[in-house]
């Protein structure tokens, strides 16, 4: 049992919730300082963020077996080795789906309650499994993806206060929307020859590593002016939250000095070191924002 929970765990790559679950927190922080903060809130935001997740992963798992097999670089994934089944990760899937619906329902219990989680659950849970597929028709399937995580500050806003002063969570999604967009070019440029044999449609694959370097680095600058928006929309936020801004602008400098044309093969540390300091960072910033404010 243990093992199969390793796999799981695995599969899902649950340690990459670390991406958009600290921008879901910072919009929670920022809307609690105008309504009561209540535990539901919080336990709903965790779990909801983890479940939808884990069930757009599983799903984009199942959905993309036969190309991972194909391709060299995921042809160790679970599905393709046999370590796990499509009858166990279609289960999976589904019982982290019905899941995350179910968690919605924790928000009826606020006082007052909101049942406009409840009544987006659905819509949102088929737009992010819908990214899945994007690549087969789209170059654009990187800003879906952005768009997918982007709900996650937009979703923790709502559940908290509803769709009232939506300016703030708006801005903050769209920095994440860049964000990722950003650094899933980056990462598709280690694809672009397998996209371009699968007849997958990337912007790597599209448009070459090059252009697809200078790409990655509009959308990371298009991150950084929608987080100084935000610093002009929200009230709470002040000269940390600015400092704040222009440390991720260094660590964003960073990414793209470690992944050139002629060399891809530090893409992984920017992915993960890099932009994983970059969403738990910003979280620390708004949280020590909102304290000195206080």
């Amino acid at each position: 049992m243990f093992r199969a929970v390793v796999d799981f765990l695995g599969m899902v790559r649950f340690s990459h919730t670390i991406f958009a679950l600290p921008f879901a927190l910072a919009s929670a922080v920022l809307a609690w300082q105008a309504v009561p903060f209540q535990w539901p809130h919080l336990v709903g935001i965790l779990l909801g963020m983890v479940l939808a997740r884990s069930a757009a992963m599983g799903f984009n798992r199942l959905a993309d077996r036969h190309l991972d097999a194909a391709n060299p670089r995921t042809a160790n994934r679970h599905l393709v080795t046999g370590r796990l089944t499509v009858r166990a990760v279609t289960l999976f899937t589904l019982a982290c789906s019905l899941g995350f619906i179910a968690s919605t329902a924790i928000f009826l219990l606020n006082d007052p309650p909101n049942p406009w989680p409840l009544r987006l659950a659905v819509p949102v849970l088929l737009f992010i499994l819908a990214y899945s597929y994007t690549k087969r028709f789209t170059f654009l399937a990187h800003f879906w993806l952005g768009a997918s995580l982007m709900l996650a500050p937009l979703a923790s806003w709502i559940a908290t206060r509803g769709l009232t002063e939506l300016q703030t969570p708006l801005l903050l999604g769209c920095a994440v929307l860049f964000w990722v967009a950003g650094f899933d070019i980056l990462y598709a440029t280690q694809d672009a020859d397998f996209d371009r044999k699968a007849r997958l449609h990337s912007v790597p694959a599209r448009f070459g590593i090059r252009a697809s370097l200078k790409i990655a680095l509009v959308c990371h600058l298009m991150m950084l002016l929608s987080l100084l928006a935000l610093y002009f929309v929200s009230p709470m936020l002040g000269n940390v939250y600015l400092l704040g801004i222009f440390g991720i602008a260094l660590l964003l400098a960073y990414e793209h000095w470690l992944v050139r044309p002629n060399d891809l093969t530090r893409v992984n540390q920017a992915f993960f070191q890099v932009n994983g300091i970059i969403s738990i960072g910003l979280l620390v910033i708004v949280l020590v924002q909102i304290w000195v404010r206080a």
